[in-house]
């Protein structure tokens, strides 16, 4: 992306590129990743995706109004887009709900673990 000097993705991304990109942050086998540099990456491949101006007033148009009509809303479209996309926007779903798991077990732990202190609680 960006700011890692891997080049632009304005508009369309292609699965290689996007390849090179988790590559190139986590390493051929993912062996970098953590819950905090994943959000990092995500944020930031979600901004090269797809752009929001700065300037620009934004406008939420949801009609969902559970988490489940969003789910389906997101699936849907899903099934509409390019091949390319779709794996990205999978993926990056997989990973996002992966991680977000295991960042709430340690935290989960951790805050077992500091019961009883006077920061614990």
């Amino acid at each position: 992306m960006d700011d890692a000097g891997r080049g632009s993705a304005r508009g369309s991304v292609r699965l290689e590129q996007f390849r090179e990109w988790v590559r190139a942050e986590f390493g051929p086998r993912m062996e970098h990743a953590t819950p905090a540099n994943v959000r990092e990456f995500l944020d930031r491949a979600h901004a090269e995706i797809a752009p929001v101006e700065r300037h620009r007033r934004i406008v939420i148009d949801e009609p969902a109004t559970s988490y489940e009509e969003i789910l389906r809303d997101f699936f849907s479209h899903v099934l509409e887009m390019p091949r390319d996309e779709a794996i990205i926007a999978l993926w990056m779903l997989a990973l996002e709900i992966s991680f977000a798991g295991v960042h709430e077990q340690w935290a989960d732990r951790f805050e077992r673990l500091f019961q009883g202190t006077e920061e614990g609680g």
